[in-house]
Protein backbone atom coordinates (compact mmCIF):
# COMPACT_ATOMS: atom_id res chain seq x y z
CA UNK A 1 0.00 0.00 0.00
CA UNK A 2 1.46 3.58 -1.28
CA UNK A 3 2.06 5.90 2.36
CA UNK A 4 3.95 8.52 0.58
CA UNK A 5 3.11 10.97 -2.24
CA UNK A 6 5.74 11.97 -4.76
CA UNK A 7 5.24 15.46 -6.42
CA UNK A 8 6.42 17.34 -9.27
CA UNK A 9 6.76 20.92 -9.58
CA UNK A 10 6.67 22.93 -12.91
CA UNK A 11 7.67 26.77 -12.94
CA UNK A 12 10.59 27.24 -10.95
CA UNK A 13 9.89 30.83 -9.16
CA UNK A 14 9.04 32.31 -6.05
CA UNK A 15 6.10 30.76 -4.99
CA UNK A 16 7.62 27.07 -6.15
CA UNK A 17 10.41 28.21 -4.25
CA UNK A 18 8.18 28.27 -0.82
CA UNK A 19 6.01 25.42 -1.73
CA UNK A 20 9.32 23.02 -2.07
CA UNK A 21 10.47 23.91 1.24
CA UNK A 22 7.29 22.99 2.62
CA UNK A 23 8.78 18.90 2.31
CA UNK A 24 10.68 19.36 4.84
CA UNK A 25 7.73 19.52 7.08
CA UNK A 26 5.23 16.73 5.50
CA UNK A 27 4.71 13.43 6.67
CA UNK A 28 3.18 12.01 3.81
CA UNK A 29 4.77 13.54 0.35
CA UNK A 30 8.18 13.68 -1.17
CA UNK A 31 9.22 16.42 -3.98
CA UNK A 32 10.59 14.20 -6.66
CA UNK A 33 10.72 15.91 -9.20
CA UNK A 34 11.18 19.92 -10.82
CA UNK A 35 10.95 21.43 -14.83
CA UNK A 36 12.05 24.71 -15.46
CA UNK A 37 13.27 25.98 -19.15
CA UNK A 38 15.85 28.07 -17.00
CA UNK A 39 18.96 25.84 -16.11
CA UNK A 40 20.29 28.06 -13.27
CA UNK A 41 16.72 27.73 -11.36
CA UNK A 42 17.40 23.60 -11.40
CA UNK A 43 20.74 23.89 -10.32
CA UNK A 44 19.29 26.32 -7.87
CA UNK A 45 16.44 23.77 -6.81
CA UNK A 46 18.20 20.57 -7.08
CA UNK A 47 21.06 21.38 -4.87
CA UNK A 48 18.89 23.25 -2.28
CA UNK A 49 16.58 20.22 -2.19
CA UNK A 50 18.82 17.22 -2.72
CA UNK A 51 17.07 16.29 -5.89
CA UNK A 52 18.36 13.60 -7.61
CA UNK A 53 19.04 14.54 -11.15
CA UNK A 54 17.11 12.47 -12.80
CA UNK A 55 14.07 13.71 -11.95
CA UNK A 56 15.13 17.09 -12.89
CA UNK A 57 13.76 18.21 -16.23
CA UNK A 58 14.39 21.24 -18.48
CA UNK A 59 11.55 20.45 -20.43
CA UNK A 60 7.69 20.45 -18.97
CA UNK A 61 6.54 17.58 -20.78
CA UNK A 62 9.59 15.29 -20.01
CA UNK A 63 8.59 15.97 -16.54
CA UNK A 64 4.77 14.69 -16.78
CA UNK A 65 6.09 11.49 -18.88
CA UNK A 66 7.87 10.60 -15.84
CA UNK A 67 5.79 7.46 -14.09
CA UNK A 68 7.35 7.97 -10.42
CA UNK A 69 5.33 11.10 -10.59
CA UNK A 70 1.29 11.34 -8.82
CA UNK A 71 0.65 15.07 -8.82
CA UNK A 72 2.18 18.20 -10.27
CA UNK A 73 2.21 21.68 -8.74
CA UNK A 74 2.04 24.03 -11.41
CA UNK A 75 3.37 27.31 -10.50
CA UNK A 76 3.44 29.13 -14.26
CA UNK A 77 2.38 32.74 -14.69
CA UNK A 78 -1.42 32.34 -15.04
CA UNK A 79 -1.81 32.58 -18.56
CA UNK A 80 0.05 29.07 -19.08
CA UNK A 81 -2.47 27.33 -16.44
CA UNK A 82 -4.88 26.23 -18.81
CA UNK A 83 -2.26 24.56 -21.24
CA UNK A 84 -0.41 23.14 -18.63
CA UNK A 85 -2.92 21.90 -16.89
CA UNK A 86 -4.53 20.19 -20.20
CA UNK A 87 -1.34 18.54 -20.40
CA UNK A 88 -0.67 17.46 -16.98
CA UNK A 89 -4.23 15.47 -17.31
CA UNK A 90 -3.55 14.03 -21.08
CA UNK A 91 -0.42 12.44 -19.53
CA UNK A 92 -2.93 11.27 -16.19
CA UNK A 93 -1.34 13.46 -13.76
CA UNK A 94 -3.25 15.24 -10.62
CA UNK A 95 -2.92 18.65 -10.28
CA UNK A 96 -2.68 21.20 -8.08
CA UNK A 97 -2.26 24.39 -9.85
CA UNK A 98 -1.63 27.57 -7.87
CA UNK A 99 -4.48 30.56 -7.45
CA UNK A 100 -6.25 31.91 -9.58
CA UNK A 101 -6.22 28.76 -11.82
CA UNK A 102 -8.25 30.09 -14.61
CA UNK A 103 -8.34 33.79 -16.13
CA UNK A 104 -11.60 33.11 -17.71
CA UNK A 105 -14.51 30.59 -17.77
CA UNK A 106 -13.83 29.76 -21.49
CA UNK A 107 -10.49 27.86 -20.60
CA UNK A 108 -12.86 25.73 -18.14
CA UNK A 109 -15.22 23.36 -19.70
CA UNK A 110 -12.92 21.21 -21.57
CA UNK A 111 -10.89 20.53 -18.54
CA UNK A 112 -13.81 19.90 -16.67
CA UNK A 113 -14.42 17.36 -18.82
CA UNK A 114 -11.24 16.06 -18.90
CA UNK A 115 -11.27 15.64 -14.98
CA UNK A 116 -14.74 14.04 -14.99
CA UNK A 117 -14.04 11.49 -17.71
CA UNK A 118 -10.27 10.41 -16.38
CA UNK A 119 -11.16 10.30 -13.20
CA UNK A 120 -8.57 12.82 -11.80
CA UNK A 121 -7.73 14.71 -8.86
CA UNK A 122 -7.55 18.24 -9.53
CA UNK A 123 -7.27 21.41 -6.85
CA UNK A 124 -6.76 24.84 -6.71
CA UNK A 125 -3.95 26.23 -4.78
CA UNK A 126 -5.00 28.69 -2.13
CA UNK A 127 -2.77 27.33 1.13
CA UNK A 128 -4.46 29.53 3.73
CA UNK A 129 -7.79 26.83 3.54
CA UNK A 130 -5.70 24.21 5.34
CA UNK A 131 -4.04 26.71 7.65
CA UNK A 132 -4.74 25.97 11.62
CA UNK A 133 -5.99 28.80 11.87
CA UNK A 134 -8.89 28.70 8.86
CA UNK A 135 -9.74 25.33 10.63
CA UNK A 136 -9.74 27.46 13.66
CA UNK A 137 -12.04 29.79 12.08
CA UNK A 138 -14.50 27.06 10.86
CA UNK A 139 -14.90 25.70 14.15
CA UNK A 140 -15.50 28.74 15.67
CA UNK A 141 -18.38 29.25 13.40
CA UNK A 142 -19.44 25.89 13.64
CA UNK A 143 -19.63 26.57 17.36
CA UNK A 144 -21.84 29.85 16.79
CA UNK A 145 -19.38 31.85 18.54
CA UNK A 146 -20.45 34.79 16.65
CA UNK A 147 -24.13 33.33 15.90
CA UNK A 148 -24.95 33.11 11.96
CA UNK A 149 -22.61 34.90 9.74
CA UNK A 150 -24.28 37.82 8.16
CA UNK A 151 -21.69 39.70 6.40
CA UNK A 152 -18.35 40.74 6.02
CA UNK A 153 -15.10 43.26 5.19
CA UNK A 154 -12.37 41.60 3.55
CA UNK A 155 -9.39 43.32 2.22
CA UNK A 156 -5.92 42.55 0.83
CA UNK A 157 -4.21 46.02 -0.38
CA UNK A 158 -0.47 46.67 -0.63
CA UNK A 159 1.21 49.84 -2.73
CA UNK A 160 3.24 48.35 -5.45
CA UNK A 161 3.11 52.00 -7.33
CA UNK A 162 4.39 54.64 -5.30
CA UNK A 163 8.03 55.03 -3.25
CA UNK A 164 9.84 57.06 -0.67
CA UNK A 165 12.58 59.31 -1.73
CA UNK A 166 15.15 60.20 0.47
CA UNK A 167 13.47 63.19 1.79
CA UNK A 168 10.30 61.51 3.03
CA UNK A 169 8.21 62.30 -0.25
CA UNK A 170 6.43 59.66 -2.24
CA UNK A 171 6.91 59.29 -6.04
CA UNK A 172 5.36 57.15 -8.54
CA UNK A 173 6.63 53.83 -9.65
CA UNK A 174 7.91 53.15 -13.11
CA UNK A 175 5.63 50.15 -13.73
CA UNK A 176 6.96 47.31 -16.47
CA UNK A 177 4.96 44.86 -18.19
CA UNK A 178 7.69 42.76 -18.01
CA UNK A 179 6.28 42.06 -14.45
CA UNK A 180 3.83 39.77 -14.53
CA UNK A 181 1.50 41.57 -12.11
CA UNK A 182 0.95 44.22 -15.04
CA UNK A 183 0.88 42.27 -17.89
CA UNK A 184 -2.57 41.65 -18.82
CA UNK A 185 -1.43 38.82 -21.70
CA UNK A 186 0.15 37.12 -18.48
CA UNK A 187 -3.07 37.55 -16.69
CA UNK A 188 -2.05 40.06 -14.27
CA UNK A 189 -3.66 42.55 -12.35
CA UNK A 190 -4.94 43.36 -9.14
CA UNK A 191 -8.11 40.90 -8.90
CA UNK A 192 -6.39 37.86 -9.86
CA UNK A 193 -3.83 38.59 -8.22
CA UNK A 194 -4.84 39.91 -4.28
CA UNK A 195 -8.45 39.77 -5.02
CA UNK A 196 -9.18 36.21 -5.57
CA UNK A 197 -8.28 36.05 -2.11
CA UNK A 198 -11.16 38.22 -0.82
CA UNK A 199 -13.16 36.23 -3.24
CA UNK A 200 -12.36 32.50 -2.19
CA UNK A 201 -12.94 33.77 1.61
CA UNK A 202 -16.03 34.90 0.82
CA UNK A 203 -18.04 32.17 -0.56
CA UNK A 204 -16.16 29.93 2.36
CA UNK A 205 -17.57 31.74 5.38
CA UNK A 206 -21.12 31.80 3.10
CA UNK A 207 -20.80 27.95 2.76
CA UNK A 208 -20.95 27.89 5.95
CA UNK A 209 -24.54 28.87 6.28
CA UNK A 210 -26.08 26.82 3.10
CA UNK A 211 -24.63 25.30 0.22
CA UNK A 212 -23.92 27.88 -2.67
CA UNK A 213 -25.70 28.60 -5.89
CA UNK A 214 -22.56 30.70 -7.81
CA UNK A 215 -25.25 31.45 -10.89
CA UNK A 216 -27.18 33.48 -8.53
CA UNK A 217 -23.93 35.39 -6.59
CA UNK A 218 -24.65 39.35 -7.66
CA UNK A 219 -21.39 41.62 -7.80
CA UNK A 220 -22.92 44.86 -6.96
CA UNK A 221 -21.00 48.19 -6.63
CA UNK A 222 -17.66 47.38 -8.48
CA UNK A 223 -15.20 50.04 -8.63
CA UNK A 224 -12.13 49.33 -10.73
CA UNK A 225 -9.21 51.60 -11.54
CA UNK A 226 -6.80 50.42 -14.31
CA UNK A 227 -3.54 51.34 -14.87
CA UNK A 228 -1.05 52.57 -17.50
CA UNK A 229 -0.16 48.60 -18.79
CA UNK A 230 -3.96 48.00 -18.63
CA UNK A 231 -4.62 45.84 -16.05
CA UNK A 232 -6.66 46.65 -12.61
CA UNK A 233 -4.83 48.37 -9.78
CA UNK A 234 -7.49 49.08 -7.45
CA UNK A 235 -10.90 47.03 -7.15
CA UNK A 236 -13.86 47.04 -4.67
CA UNK A 237 -16.96 45.06 -4.92
CA UNK A 238 -19.88 44.09 -2.96
CA UNK A 239 -21.11 40.31 -3.62
CA UNK A 240 -24.36 39.49 -2.71
CA UNK A 241 -25.13 35.49 -1.92
CA UNK A 242 -28.13 34.18 -2.55
CA UNK A 243 -28.47 32.90 1.12
CA UNK A 244 -28.06 36.19 2.16
CA UNK A 245 -24.63 36.39 3.14
CA UNK A 246 -23.10 39.89 1.78
CA UNK A 247 -19.25 40.47 1.34
CA UNK A 248 -17.33 43.44 0.86
CA UNK A 249 -14.17 43.26 -1.09
CA UNK A 250 -11.51 45.54 -1.60
CA UNK A 251 -7.98 45.04 -3.12
CA UNK A 252 -5.58 46.84 -4.19
CA UNK A 253 -1.80 47.45 -5.59
CA UNK A 254 -2.01 51.72 -5.04
CA UNK A 255 -3.12 51.07 -1.14
CA UNK A 256 -1.63 49.50 1.75
CA UNK A 257 -4.82 48.26 3.08
CA UNK A 258 -3.63 45.64 5.02
CA UNK A 259 -5.30 42.14 5.36
CA UNK A 260 -7.88 42.23 7.77
CA UNK A 261 -11.21 40.46 7.58
CA UNK A 262 -14.19 41.12 9.77
CA UNK A 263 -17.04 38.73 10.09
CA UNK A 264 -20.13 39.82 11.26
CA UNK A 265 -22.53 37.73 12.75
CA UNK A 266 -26.45 37.55 14.44
CA UNK A 267 -24.51 37.55 17.65
CA UNK A 268 -20.88 39.11 17.35
CA UNK A 269 -18.52 40.00 15.21
CA UNK A 270 -14.83 38.31 14.05
CA UNK A 271 -11.95 40.12 13.48
CA UNK A 272 -9.39 38.07 11.39
CA UNK A 273 -5.98 40.05 11.16
CA UNK A 274 -4.02 38.17 8.25
CA UNK A 275 -6.06 35.36 7.13
CA UNK A 276 -3.64 34.74 3.52
CA UNK A 277 -0.23 34.23 5.30
CA UNK A 278 -1.22 34.24 9.07
CA UNK A 279 1.45 36.86 10.03
CA UNK A 280 0.16 36.85 12.46
CA UNK A 281 -2.20 34.37 13.51
CA UNK A 282 -4.63 36.46 15.40
CA UNK A 283 -8.80 36.17 15.70
CA UNK A 284 -10.14 38.64 17.55
CA UNK A 285 -14.03 37.67 18.79
CA UNK A 286 -16.57 40.73 20.31
CA UNK A 287 -19.50 39.70 21.59
CA UNK A 288 -21.12 36.80 22.45
CA UNK A 289 -17.65 35.97 23.46
CA UNK A 290 -15.22 38.92 24.04
CA UNK A 291 -11.53 37.14 23.33
CA UNK A 292 -8.42 37.10 21.48
CA UNK A 293 -7.49 33.75 19.86
CA UNK A 294 -3.55 33.29 18.40
CA UNK A 295 -2.99 29.95 17.10
CA UNK A 296 0.21 28.68 16.62
CA UNK A 297 2.25 27.49 13.81
CA UNK A 298 4.62 24.84 13.74
CA UNK A 299 5.30 23.98 10.49
CA UNK A 300 6.03 25.82 6.71
CA UNK A 301 2.84 27.16 5.80
CA UNK A 302 2.31 25.22 2.34
CA UNK A 303 2.89 21.99 4.42
CA UNK A 304 -0.46 21.91 5.33
CA UNK A 305 -2.01 22.33 2.00
CA UNK A 306 0.91 19.59 0.54
CA UNK A 307 -0.07 17.35 3.67
CA UNK A 308 -3.76 17.51 2.89
CA UNK A 309 -3.94 17.41 -0.95
CA UNK A 310 -1.20 14.12 -0.50
CA UNK A 311 -3.82 12.68 2.14
CA UNK A 312 -6.65 12.98 -0.61
CA UNK A 313 -4.75 10.83 -2.52
CA UNK A 314 -3.84 8.38 -0.40
CA UNK A 315 -7.15 7.92 0.57
CA UNK A 316 -8.27 7.73 -3.08
CA UNK A 317 -10.46 10.87 -3.08
CA UNK A 318 -11.05 11.95 -6.59
CA UNK A 319 -12.14 15.82 -5.48
CA UNK A 320 -10.50 17.78 -2.30
CA UNK A 321 -11.81 17.49 1.07
CA UNK A 322 -13.17 20.88 2.79
CA UNK A 323 -12.20 23.23 3.21
CA UNK A 324 -10.21 22.20 -0.19
CA UNK A 325 -11.19 24.44 -3.44
CA UNK A 326 -12.76 21.53 -5.43
CA UNK A 327 -12.81 21.95 -9.27
CA UNK A 328 -16.63 23.33 -9.25
CA UNK A 329 -15.81 26.35 -6.91
CA UNK A 330 -12.92 27.01 -9.10
CA UNK A 331 -15.56 27.71 -11.58
CA UNK A 332 -17.75 29.91 -9.42
CA UNK A 333 -14.52 31.94 -8.49
CA UNK A 334 -13.86 32.30 -12.26
CA UNK A 335 -17.05 33.81 -12.80
CA UNK A 336 -16.89 36.07 -9.77
CA UNK A 337 -13.78 37.33 -10.76
CA UNK A 338 -14.32 37.80 -14.33
CA UNK A 339 -17.82 39.93 -13.26
CA UNK A 340 -15.93 41.87 -10.94
CA UNK A 341 -12.93 43.04 -13.98
CA UNK A 342 -16.10 43.26 -16.23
Amino acid sequence: MQNNINWGIIGLGNVALGFAEAFKDSNNSELKGISSNNLDKIKLFQEKFDINKDYCFDNYENLLKCNDIDIVYIALPNSMHQEWILKSLKNRKKVLVEKPAFINLSEIENIKQQIDEKKLYFAEGFMYRHTPQIIKILDLIKNKSIGIPKSMVSNFGVNLLTKKNVFGFKKKKKISKDNRLFNKDLGGGVVFDLGCYTVSLSILIASTISKINFDNIKILDKKIEIGSTNVDIDARAKLDFDNGFVSLVNTSFLEDLGTETTINGTEGIMRIKDPWRSEPSIINLEGKINKEIEVKFNNNIFSYEINAISKDILEKRLIPNFPGVTINESIGLTKILQNWIN
